[in-house]
């Protein structure tokens, strides 16, 4: 991998700082009701100065989501790729989904509040980019629920509906602390259990 100049760090250290501070304004306020001054005065650059970075406050935009996407998506298949067996990736990939989302409760939120409004006012190319790196990461989950049918571990049901079945579990689990954060409290174990089936009792 190649050096960076201190010119070239600077220049990403600046850039993070003015994503982090629109991020902070956009799910406080919304898209709709956050200005280029306004991120300016908060990051403490001058609007000159951000308009180096981004061609203007839809372009911003995306790259924040663009960027947080592409963080998911590489940290969800390394956790699936790192695992020596398919229950240990399944585990993992859990975990990893719930640690994501507690990191970036701000994100998750602004992305829920917005993603119409993203989609209707700036276009549908970052609304693309962002189900491919997902159906990325999906399959490569499938892939660990086919390894384990082959070996007979899981029954024989379509793959990719079993990653998709437990992608919506965990996602009810974490909306639902959006809601309402004391309640109903959730762990990796507690998906484990459900979505593999310990809830039935054995009848007699």
């Amino acid at each position: 991998m190649k050096k960076l100049s201190r010119k070239e760090r600077e220049f990403l250290r600046h850039r993070g700082e003015i994503l982090d501070v629109a991020l902070e304004l956009f799910s406080k306020r919304g898209f709709h009701n956050v200005t280029m001054h306004e991120i300016a005065r908060d990051s403490e650059f001058s609007v000159g100065t951000l308009y180096k970075f981004f061609a203007n406050k839809e372009d911003l935009y995306k790259a924040l989501f663009l960027e947080k996407a592409e963080e998911f998506s590489l940290v969800m298949q390394e956790a699936i790729e790192k695992s020596e067996d398919e229950m240990s990736a399944i585990r993992t990939f859990i975990d990893q989904h719930i640690k994501l989302f507690m990191k970036n409760l701000r994100f998750v939120q602004l992305y829920l509040a917005e993603t119409r409004g993203a989609r209707f006012n700036i276009g549908m190319g970052m609304e693309k980019e962002i189900r491919q790196k997902h159906r990325v990461f999906l399959t490569k989950l499938s892939a660990v629920f086919k390894k384990g049918i082959e070996k007979g571990i899981f029954e024989d049901i379509d793959p990719y509906l079993l990653a998709i079945g437990l992608e919506g579990v965990i996602h009810a689990f974490l909306f639902n602390y959006l809601e309402d954060p004391q309640s109903h409290p959730f762990d990796t174990e507690l998906i484990m259990n459900l979505f593999f089936g310990k809830v039935l009792r054995n009848a007699d």
